[in-house]
């Protein structure tokens, strides 16, 4: 039974690329149907180098996002390094108030 599936699944294959065959056939006896073949072709050669250079990006994305990450939590402020500082007045500062002048 799986045999016979199969076979009949590359008969259907078989005549559906017959089918795409007979009709690019019937495209380049068209006025300018050779042109656009050729222009298919150069198309599905491009964007094959497309996919290429695309699938190269993907790892580049993912060390971006990383760093990204890392950068956001060295600039998060920490609760230790914001705690509000008094200010404090020197000793001679407070002596030179004190003092009358004559």
């Amino acid at each position: 039974m799986a045999r016979s599936r199969r076979t009949q699944d590359k008969d259907v294959i078989s005549r559906l690329a017959d089918a795409g065959e007979e009709a690019l056939q019937k495209l380049t006896e068209l006025p300018g149907g050779k042109q656009m073949v050729k222009a298919m072709g150069e198309v599905r050669s491009r964007l094959d180098d497309v996919t290429t250079k695309v699938r190269k990006l993907d790892p580049l994305e993912r060390r971006v996002a990383a760093i990204e990450r890392r950068l956001d939590a060295l600039q998060k402020p920490k609760a230790a390094t914001t705690r509000a500082r008094k200010t404090t007045t020197t000793r001679s500062a407070t002596t030179t108030r004190g003092k009358k002048s004559s």
